[in-house]
């Protein structure tokens, strides 16, 4: 799933890129720049009301149990024995990632491939290449560094190749957005909490990343750290895209009542370089083994500390398409 890079990270020797190997996120030559502005905007705007962040496709469906059956997402052994646990040793784990975390990861490319239920519906899987520099890059653990983001869609085909930027003191903290094809003839800029930007999102663009995954296990988790009704198992070296993980599995035995509830909870933490690969809720359904899917994000060929700089988080950047 990953091959590693030279970093640039100075300081301490850093483990997550022991095994690295220099890339970045590459992208397709920039198209002919157009100039009948007007037109195009008006298009433009209509087409993204209809389509932007992702288009839900079918109605709520049932998804597999487990990660270890056939997904979009990559499989997972079934050979090994899940251990009990406990919600406090889970919250460790996710606490000693973050510090890790924190302290040696700048920047990172990866293939991000997630499914949502929104509105009771179930959207189709959809893959995006991104780039993200970290609040904490430099081993500020106090997180004070603007954030920064880019994606590209990879799939599904309707929205494939719709450019995103974001930063958190870039454009007045908008989206800076073009879609695909003759769609994207023009830049727009998008309130990232707004109508057309959530459209098809459960969540704005600034909670995505290795990072924000970790820290809303802790705040979920917390809130379940006595809950007599949660159990917690996990299952240990497993192989995920090539990586060694552990299977952190959380059950509830009734419903909370409380928003985002879940039946079922796993989480894939990569052990050698203390990241989280995945996370996949289910929610509840009739038939307990197969649960609705409520959310999944798999992260893969993540790849540490490349060297991001300003130039990857602006919309010039001559390898992006934007017009």
């Amino acid at each position: 799933m990953c091959s590693e890079s030279d970093g640039s990270y100075v300081g301490p020797t850093d483990p997550l890129n022991q095994a690295n190997q220099e890339t970045a996120v590459r992208q397709p030559a920039a198209p002919r720049r157009w100039s009948w502005f007007s037109f195009v905007t008006g298009i433009l705007a209509t087409s993204l009301v209809f389509t932007f962040v992702g288009s839900v496709k079918r109605p709520l469906a049932v998804a597999p149990s487990s990660p270890t059956s056939k997904t979009p997402n990559g499989d997972l052994p079934t050979d090994a024995q899940a251990a009990p646990s406990s919600m406090e040793e889970v919250l460790q784990i996710a606490e000693d990632v973050t510090l890790h975390m924190r302290q040696y990861l700048d920047d990172y490319t990866a293939l991000l491939v997630k499914q949502e239920t929104i509105g009771g519906v179930l959207t189709e899987p959809a893959e995006l290449a991104i780039k993200v520099m970290c609040t904490h890059r430099g081993g500020k653990m106090d997180e004070s560094e603007p954030m920064r983001v880019y994606l590209r869609f990879v799939s599904p085909p309707t929205i494939a190749g719709r450019e995103v930027i974001w930063g958190e003191n870039l454009h007045d903290g908008k989206l800076v957005v073009h879609e695909a094809g003759l769609m994207g003839l023009v830049t727009l800029q998008l309130d990232p909490t707004g109508m057309i930007a959530m459209r098809g999102q459960r969540y704005p663009i600034y909670e995505i990343g290795l990072t924000k995954l970790v820290q809303k296990l802790i705040e979920r988790g917390g809130a379940d750290r006595n809950n007599p009704d949660i159990s917690v198992t996990i299952k240990r070296d497993l192989q995920l895209d090539g990586h060694n993980v552990d299977l952190i599995t959380v059950l509830r035995r009734r419903p909370s009542g409380k928003e985002d509830d879940f039946s079922r909870a796993e989480i894939c933490f990569d052990t050698q370089r203390k990241l989280p690969l995945r996370y996949t809720a289910y929610g509840w359904g009739s038939d307990a083994n197969k649960p609705p899917l409520i959310e999944s994000y798999t992260y893969k060929d993540v790849r540490t500390n490349v060297g991001l700089s300003e130039a990857d988080f602006d919309p010039q950047n001559p390898d992006y398409q934007f017009p």
